[in-house]
């Protein structure tokens, strides 16, 4: 078998404690971001820190994240003369709870991702309309064939960044709680409670038109 593509590690993405939960694999690595709906965008405003969340979408190596025109992070990433927002993204998933005997190792089991770079504002027309049906169907496949697509006014009051995916790092907590031997004998519960999603039944819409069908995306859910 030809060997996994991996993303380079760096000074920002090699971990300071924990390094054997660290991952730069590919498949690791988007598997993470493909699962997940929500990122958190951290950039630096007016010489102050500011973290957003937002949706986010991949294609190949790239992540697309969109908003208002008039979105400060958004507008940043293609001002003149110097265009381009250094930016930090993340991915979070909870997968279980780590109830130890001690509250000092209580933990949780997670999988995340961490993206630096710089990110550019999408100008392209067919790039920005292919970014915006990931961002689509990153949330529910399918959907973005399933809807119309954005007419020119709301095309132009969005906008769309691109950050390539290069400087990239996985990192993954498994297992249960890592209690002290004196401890073992404590009359405390200890284990993992995990955490999983759960999607409900569909529910339509109060003004859905007749004979609508549910479709097959839902249905699968």
């Amino acid at each position: 078998m030809p060997e996994a593509a991996t993303y380079e590690p760096t000074g920002r993405t090699t971990p300071t404690r924990a390094r054997a939960r660290a991952a730069y694999d590919h498949e690791t690595v988007h598997g993470i971001l493909d699962t997940g709906y929500v990122c958190h965008l951290g950039f630096v405003r007016d010489g102050s820190p500011v973290v957003l969340p937002t949706l986010y979408g991949r294609v190949g190596d790239r992540l697309y994240l969109h908003g208002s025109t008039g979105s400060r992070p958004l507008r940043m990433a293609g001002e003149a003369p110097d265009p381009g927002l250094a930016v930090c993204v993340t991915v979070t998933h909870v997968d279980g709870l780590v109830l130890a005997r001690s509250a000092f190792h209580h933990s949780i089991n997670y999988r995340c991702v961490v993206v630096h770079g710089t990110a550019y504002q999408v100008t392209d027309a067919e790039e920005k309309a292919a970014a915006l049906d990931a961002l689509v169907d990153h949330v529910l496949p399918g959907r973005a064939a399933d809807s119309r697509p954005g007419n020119a006014k709301e095309l132009a009051a969005t906008s769309v960044i691109r950050l390539d995916l290069r400087e990239v790092s996985a990192k993954i907590r498994t297992g249960g709680p890592n209690d002290e031997p004196e401890d073992l004998a404590l009359p405390y519960w200890s284990g993992v409670l995990p955490v999983a999603p759960a999607y409900g039944a569909p529910i339509p819409s109060d003004d859905l038109a007749p004979g609508v069908p549910e479709p097959a995306y839902l249905t699968a859910l």
